[in-house]
């Protein structure tokens, strides 16, 4: 009995900790890959699949975003953006690398050249300059609620260290312990019934003298 429950306990440890590498493997792929393309090309979003991790610092676009979210925006044509989309863009106000994300209010084509009018949600009044298409960097999706905080401080190194590879060092660990008192285990056993056979051998061999 006292077997089997430590058989189920290895394997429900074992499931476990083959789930977690699988999920944080490719959480780990994906930071590397991010920190890698944010180097070494600066002049782009570091996207995955067209598909560009955005974390907001701000409330401008309460209550559908909000400070500490990530968010999810895909690249597109400026050609297909439409008045009421959410666009991540480079601030032409800003220093040229800060994105902002915005509600289209109007899109403005003069002489073939697309411009947006937009705005923040939970801000009164439209944004001072107009967003140029080669501005553009991605189209809002999806959020996930307050979860920029946490990428924030897994994209340092102390979180990359200790929510990625910690844990996996730890299961790596975990495993190569569980391996080793498993055959440790298994040498035990063998060495009690090779003990057990050279007792049976001795008391036949007693008996057969008698």
């Amino acid at each position: 009995m006292k077997k089997e429950q430590s058989n189920l306990k290895d394997k429900i440890l074992t499931a476990i900790g083959t789930v977690m590498c699988i999920i944080l493997a490719p959480v780990l792929v994906i930071n590397l890959t991010l920190i890698v393309k944010s180097y070494t090309n600066t002049e782009e979003v570091p996207s995955v699949g067209g598909y560009l991790p955005l974390i907001v610092l701000t409330d401008s676009m309460v209550p559908e975003i909000y400070s500490g979210d990530l968010i999810i925006c895909h690249t597109a044509d400026a050609e297909d953006i439409a008045v009421d989309d959410v666009i991540a863009f480079f601030d032409p106000a800003g220093n040229g690398t800060s994105i902002v994300t915005h509600r289209v209010l109007e899109v403005i084509n003069e002489n073939g050249e697309l411009e947006f009018r937009t705005k923040g949600d939970n801000n009164n009044t439209e944004d001072k300059m107009l967003v140029p298409a080669e501005s553009l960097v991605g189209v809002y999706q999806t959020r996930i609620a307050g979860l920029g905080n946490v990428a924030m401080f897994m994209q340092s190194s102390t979180g990359l260290i200790v929510c990625v590879v910690l844990p996996i060092v730890l299961l790596v660990a975990y495993d190569m312990i569980r391996r080793r008192l498993y055959e440790k285990k298994k040498d035990d056993d063998n060495a009690a019934l090779l003990a057990e056979l050279e007792a049976l051998r001795a008391e036949k061999a007693r008996k057969d003298a008698e």
